[in-house]
């Protein structure tokens, strides 16, 4: 694994545009500045073209839109699309509610992903898995994950990161699992929501190998919640999110490469 992108994408500070959840944009642009990333966000669909001109990776949240505003992400991922420039979705609460499905696919159809990162309720709904969601919580089902990600991945010719206690990555036939991570990412609302905008970032440092860039994104969020952890078995999630966002700027390579855990399939 190319762990090794963190120390790339810290030298070249890519710009990653956002169109973010407006409950967790704060944790998202602190979260890619403190990694090493430049955070951009827009919600003017006039300023489009010019600001995906200027970034070098495009991250779209469904965490909280309105009609106007999917006519924004459609046309920031079209063009970041003509222009070459790395797109992820974050699917936000599509298995709990119709419409958000129903605009997710829509946009599937539309724009070229190179990533799509939800949680296991998401992607099964993409994948028409049977699955049961309650908000944006994973929820609950019988299917295999890794079976339901890959299935995701191959009907929308993309990668798909699944994230949860193991993250799972794939392209639809290889598979990387990830063990690494603390329970605390699920009480910290913004986690997923940086995740997927720091694949965006390692996206842009390594355009040519998308997944690549997921696992290793996927994996250094994971080993940098563990070392916001570290010892203190009784931490809460507010002295999480402020360690969180410390280790994002602190950890270095090697702490990252120790006690990595992760399997191929």
């Amino acid at each position: 694994m190319q762990l090794s992108l963190l120390n790339q994408l810290r030298q070249e500070n890519p710009v990653v545009l956002n169109i973010s959840n407006f409950v967790t944009v704060q944790d998202v642009a602190n979260g890619l500045n403190a990694l090493g990333a430049s955070p951009i966000m827009s919600e003017e669909i006039n300023e489009t073209k010019e600001m995906v001109h200027i970034s070098d990776a495009v991250a779209l949240n469904l965490g909280a839109f309105s009609e106007e505003q999917v006519k924004h992400i459609r046309k920031m991922g079209q063009e970041a699309n003509r222009a070459f420039k790395p797109v992820v979705l974050d699917p936000v609460a599509v298995g709990a509610i119709d419409y958000r499905l129903q605009v997710a696919k829509e946009l599937l159809d539309e724009i070229d992903v190179a990533v799509i990162r939800g949680n296991a309720g998401e992607i099964a709904a993409l994948a028409g898995a049977d699955w049961t969601s309650k908000g944006i919580d994973a929820g609950q089902g019988q299917g295999d994950l890794v079976e339901i990600a890959q299935q995701a991945a191959q009907k929308f010719h993309t990668i798909v990161l699944l994230s949860g206690a193991d993250d799972i990555i794939t392209d639809g036939k290889r598979v990387t699992i990830v063990h690494n991570g603390t329970p605390l990412f699920a009480a910290h609302v913004g986690s997923g929501d940086m995740l997927s905008s720091i694949v965006a970032a390692f996206c842009a440092v390594d355009p040519a190998g998308v997944y690549e860039a997921t696992r290793v994104a996927a994996t250094v969020f994971a080993r940098i919640g563990e070392l916001a952890v570290g010892d203190q078995s009784t931490m809460g999630p507010g002295t999480f999110t402020v360690n969180l966002l410390d280790q994002l700027q602190l950890a270095q390579l090697e702490q990252i490469k120790q006690n990595i855990k992760f399997e191929e399939a």
